[in-house]
């Protein structure tokens, strides 16, 4: 390693001209890399709904459809419009009455079931379901509905998923640079306070800004990657990785102090760095590697893009950085300053304390755990998006002028006869919340054939194989009535055709409900699980990762429980991802304080003075790499307006604290009482030469901690 580390400081010029040269293709890989912006295409593939979506492309050739409302329109500028639409590519048809009837029929000699399908009367409201050729996130559906926007000139309000999806891609493009910049400006401000220098943030955050740029254009080779990961990748990696620069400059300083060649104590500083880094980089990365369990495939995502940006962190931590403060030496040392925040003497109050601490964690733990059991979390992602957006004020003229809040989409077997399929639509107007069916014999009834009605039309929901109709409801998203509704249309389906399927926007989100329920407690076992034996290996010790991973699982349902406390529903995703992100990314903080306690306890110090030292090493470090991961994701839950985003960063920022407060009060107290247990239970904590110095101190600082 050390032959590893001079050749770096030898070639840290080269090392600078490849690292901005691969900037390049990184660049280029990350503007090349799709986005994915809906959620609901990581539920497992082989479950119905997605299924039905699959065969609703491959037999009709449509994958996703829009309803669109009018108001205060005569019908032939209505007539107008549809013609407009149905030029846009993409989309595949336009039903309207006139799909139907003639236009010049009056309204009132209108078949009653197409009235109240299209039209609504006292708001002087009409709609149209518009189907596309491509799937609901596709890049060419949304390329559709803007083009469906500008050419129906503000005359209309487009609504459903695939409205909802373009207008989260274009808050996501507009507010993810500005997320970038308020993580680098407040984490530079904390880091110019409590660092020695002005300027060696700025070489931080380049060095950890390129291996970010690294990350997200290798993402080129999944393919795609979801709008929250690329939203949250640059901000979790920079406030994740800080910590190595943090360790890498403090270890320079310290070799500076006994080595007069900068060089040299930068090789050194390189290889301690690495040393003491790799076991708290492999927590970190098991973390994330824990999300890539869940059969929701987001985790998946999220996991790999985070897991592989933590490795390229490290890398570039022990390479770029190195170069950077090596070739800008001199400006470095003209910018020093005293760090502005003072230095923390708390260790010897929390080792004095450590009953009355110990006590209270057992005492939190309550209603830490009854919060926590209890959170509330939606499902609906799109419920919380800003009210201002098209999509959203379409959707609320939806449920205003028709009643209607979703849709679903039911395919049966297409060789059903029109009696049969009559009877199944009657059956499902029953189910509560229903408010109409659009379908072939919804449209002509069993009394008249389905040849009665045009080819187009036909073709548009009905092939050789299946026979599609479309189910408005007047209930929302992720509701328990829209759930309890969608059993029951599922039931109904059944009872015609055990081959039929439900699909559409509420069954998918009902499935995520199920598969999510299990993927939390999948992640939640594999990441304490990973993490446990990780630990375990790194201290060679059975009790420690018992300890290590109990204090910060106290933090984290203490971060997660507090929404229930304040009466704040969270997205989904974060009762997943926040517990695993937490625990990977802060117990590096435990390992550190552990690792000191370990080394003064192998020296022969007593346990009470071990605790102390290793206290009073760490607990500045700790506070700045909890700083500025706080900095780094609580600016960014303030700005957003996409609630996911703004959720989880609020989380990740206030869990960073509340781990900081743990390990700095919590820790400590476990190490002083469980001392005997650990030393039992560890290999390389006893020093058999100072056995009996040992015990006397033991006995004097006993007395005098004692509380």
């Amino acid at each position: 390693m050390n032959a590893f580390s001079k050749g770096i400081v030898k070639c840290r010029f080269i090392i600078l001209i490849i690292s901005v040269v691969l900037l390049i293709p990184s660049a280029i890989g990350y503007f090349g890399t799709r986005i994915n912006y809906d959620v609901l295409t990581y539920l497992p593939k082989d479950i119905e709904t997605m299924v039905g979506q699959d065969i609703l492309v491959d037999e009709f050739g449509t994958g996703a459809f829009s309803m669109i409302v009018t108001e205060g329109l005569p019908y032939k500028d209505i007539a107008k419009l549809k013609e407009n639409i149905a030029k846009v590519d993409h989309v595949k048809k336009v039903l309207w009455y006139d799909s139907v009837a003639d236009i010049s029929t009056p309204r009132e000699l209108l078949p009653e079931n197409l009235r109240e399908v299209f039209d609504n009367e006292e708001k002087d409201a009409s709609m149209m379901a518009v189907l596309f050729d491509t799937t609901i996130s596709a890049d060419e559906t949304m390329d559709a509905i803007e083009e469906i926007r500008r050419v129906t000139k503000g005359q209309c309000f487009v609504s459903g998923m695939s409205a909802i999806v373009t207008d989260t891609k274009n808050l996501s493009n507009q507010e993810t640079p500005i997320y970038v910049l308020i993580a680098v400006v407040l984490s530079a401000i904390v880091l110019s306070v409590t660092m020695d220098s002005y300027v060696i943030p700025l070489f931080f955050l380049l060095s950890i800004g390129m291996a970010i740029v690294y990350n997200l254009g290798s993402c080129i080779f999944m393919g795609e990657i979801s709008y929250i990961t690329k939203a949250l990748a640059a901000v979790l990696q920079l406030g994740v990785t800080m910590d190595y620069s943090i360790f890498l400059w403090h270890s320079y300083e310290e070799e500076k102090q006994s080595c007069p060649d900068k060089n040299e104590a930068m090789a050194n500083a390189i290889t301690a760095t690495f040393t003491s880094v790799i076991g708290s980089s492999i927590t970190t990365i098991a973390g994330f590697i824990a999300l890539c369990f869940m059969s929701f495939t987001l985790g998946l995502d999220l996991g790999i893009v985070m897991a592989k940006g933590v490795f390229i962190g490290v890398i570039a931590c022990v390479t770029i950085l190195p170069s950077m403060i090596l070739v800008f030496d001199k400006v470095i040392e003209k910018t020093r300053h005293k760090p502005l925040i003072p230095e923390f003497k708390i260790s010897k109050f929390v080792a004095k304390h450590y009953i009355i601490i110990a006590v209270l964690f057992v005492i939190i733990w309550i209603p830490a755990i009854f919060g926590y059991k209890r959170t509330q979390v939606y499902y609906n992602l799109d419920s919380t998006l800003p009210k201002t957006l098209e999509s959203v004020i379409a959707n609320e003229k939806l449920e205003e002028d028709f009643n209607m809040n979703t849709t679903h989409i039911v395919l049966i077997d297409s060789s059903i006869s029109s009696k049969v399929v009559s009877e199944m639509i009657h059956e499902i107007k029953d189910v509560d919340g229903v408010k109409s069916v659009i379908g072939l014999d919804a449209f002509v009834g069993p009394m008249l054939p389905r040849e009665m009605l045009p080819d187009k039309l036909k073709d548009s929901l009905m092939d050789e194989n299946y026979q599609m109709m479309l189910v408005t409801s007047e209930y929302k998203v992720a509701s328990k009535e829209v759930n309890a509704q969608c059993d029951a249309l599922k039931e109904v389906i059944k009872k015609y055709d055990d081959k039929g399927m439900l699909i559409g926007e509420a069954p998918c989100t009902e499935d995520l409900i199920t598969v999510t329920d299990k993927d939390f407690k999948t992640v939640s076992a594999v990441s304490i699980g990973v993490i446990f034996i990780i630990i375990l290996f790194v201290f060679r010790s059975v009790s420690l990762p018992v300890i290590l991973v109990g204090v910060i699982e106290f933090a984290i349902y203490i971060n997660m429980g507090l929404p229930y406390y304040t009466n704040v529903t969270i997205p989904f995703i974060a009762s997943i991802v926040i517990g695993t992100i937490q625990l990977g990314s802060t117990v590096d903080y435990a390992i550190l304080m552990t690792n000191r306690y370990k080394v003064e306890r192998k020296s022969g110090l007593d346990k009470m003075t071990a605790v102390i030292n290793a206290h009073q090493a760490s607990v500045q470090s700790i506070f700045v790499s909890a700083a500025s991961f706080f900095a780094a994701t609580f600016g960014v839950g303030l700005y957003s307006d996409i609630d996911v985003i703004s959720s989880l960063c609020n989380l990740m920022a206030r869990g960073a604290v509340i781990s900081m407060f743990t390990v700095m009060l919590v820790l400590p107290s476990m190490l002083i009482i469980f001392d005997g247990l650990i030393r039992h239970t560890s290999i390389g904590f006893k020093n058999k030469n100072n056995r009996k110095e040992e015990k006397y101190y033991e006995k004097e600082r006993d007395i005098k901690y004692a509380p």
